[in-house]
């Protein structure tokens, strides 16, 4: 394998067939390069669409009342489902050990003020373990604790636009702001970078809200996380014995999928990961026949090579040159071209994306990527590939004979 004479034997072959080299050699690179961009493309939306999710639990339960579509149990259809503060103690009766954080949410539109400034913006009345559900970015002072709710303080946490908005270039900390008219102490400022939106939202304490609105017991919607040890199965499971138990406790048809909505983000990765696994499947396949063009091209090479050198391979084999020795050298030769052409493609490939990735931030469209687990793969690939290439050129030349081959012209 590292007789000096098989290699200069080797380049002197590559330089005799230059331009059958070179596009065989490019369809070999062009191969990878697209194995690899295409992967790395994957790579890159997957990336993207978790990070969307970066903001929330990736354990979390998001459960909404809606209206029901179906008669049940003496109740029309059309009924508004309702959840109150009493359907979240009977979860967590109901499910001791098998979530984390749970919180009722109750959410109004409201108008804000400070001095001559007002503004319309969203209030989403929490208890302290709701930073834990969805990820709150906490730029100055703190959050929602549980002091604030057991004693239904007047205090607030704003987004970064509000207070924009509101207090200018004054700092908000400290200050009170009007929330239909009733005053409340801003204790924190967020900032949301993937959602500007969210950044005009005011979190305040659910039981210092629930006593404005006339002592109401009503909450929106239920937020919760499950036992992080949960597989898929499990987490699937936990949603759905939620659903069935709230659909019995508000007197829901099991079959109404209208009145009652559970998102759970366990469903939302699942998801993810198969549809990019597809993307995965079909960039390797895709990729592996560009590749396999350029190895076919390799071994037509090989074959006029071979040709070529019909008489030089017979006086080898007069002299006493064993078949291996032979088809030593022609494999060498394929392997050499197509590991040398598909480390350029890999080269180039991945330092494209070292360039060019850093820029690409878009939402759905994160850091494309491979990793060194798909270089090496590659990397064995190209040399399997390279072998095979030259595998069947390599047996013909082995079996010349002697004296056939002296006598080609």
């Amino acid at each position: 394998m590292f007789d000096r004479d098989i290699w200069q034997e080797i380049f002197h072959s590559i330089r005799s067939n230059k331009l059958r080299t070179f596009l065989t050699g490019f369809s070999v690179a062009w191969g990878i390069f697209i194995l690899v961009l295409l992967l790395a493309s994957v790579n890159g939306m997957q990336n993207g669409f978790y990070d969307q999710f970066n903001d929330n639990a990736s354990n979390a339960v998001y459960i909404h009342s809606r209206t029901t579509s179906k008669a049940y149990a003496g109740f029309e259809k059309g009924r508004r489902i309702q959840f109150t503060n009493d359907d979240v103690d009977y979860i967590k009766g109901s499910f001791k050990g098998d979530f984390e954080f749970i919180t009722p949410v109750f959410e109004r539109s409201t108008s804000a003020r400070y001095k001559e400034e007002t503004g319309s913006y969203r209030v989403m009345a929490i208890n302290n373990e709701h930073i834990f559900i969805q990820k709150v970015n906490i730029s100055q002072g703190r959050y929602i604790n549980k002091s604030d709710v057991v004693g239904g303080a007047k205090v607030a946490v704003i987004g970064k636009k509000v207070a924009t908005d509101l207090y200018k270039k004054e700092d908000p900390l400290g200050k009170f702001i009007e929330i239909n008219g009733l005053p409340f102490m801003i204790v924190g400022v967020f900032t949301d970078d993937k959602d500007e939106g969210a950044e005009s939202m005011i979190y305040a304490p659910i039981t210092t809200y629930q006593r404005i609105y006339s002592n109401t017991s009503d909450i929106d919607q239920i937020m919760l996380t499950y036992n992080p040890d949960f597989n898929l199965d499990e987490a699937m499971d936990f949603s759905n014995k939620i659903t069935v138990l709230l659909k019995r406790r508000h007197k829901i048809s099991p079959d109404d999928q209208a009145g009652l909505r559970i998102w759970n983000t366990a469903e939302a990765f699942n998801d993810i990961g198969q549809f990019t696994g597809i993307l995965q499947i079909m960039s390797v396949v895709i990729g592996l026949l560009i590749l396999i063009a350029g190895i076919v091209g390799i071994g037509n090479i090989m074959v006029f090579i071979i040709k070529e050198r019909t008489k030089e391979i017979g006086i080898r084999k007069a002299l006493g040159a064993k078949p291996k020795q032979i088809i030593m050298l022609v494999l060498l030769e394929s392997v050499f071209i197509t590991a040398l052409s598909g480390l350029i493609g890999l080269l180039f490939a991945t330092g494209l994306l070292s360039l060019v990735g850093p820029l690409m931030d878009a939402p759905a469209f994160k850091d494309p990527s491979v990793d060194m687990s798909t270089i090496i793969i590659a990397t064995i690939v190209l040399v399997v590939a390279g072998m095979l290439a030259g595998l069947i050129p390599a047996i013909k030349a082995a079996r010349v004979k002697p004296i056939v081959a002296l006598s080609d012209k």
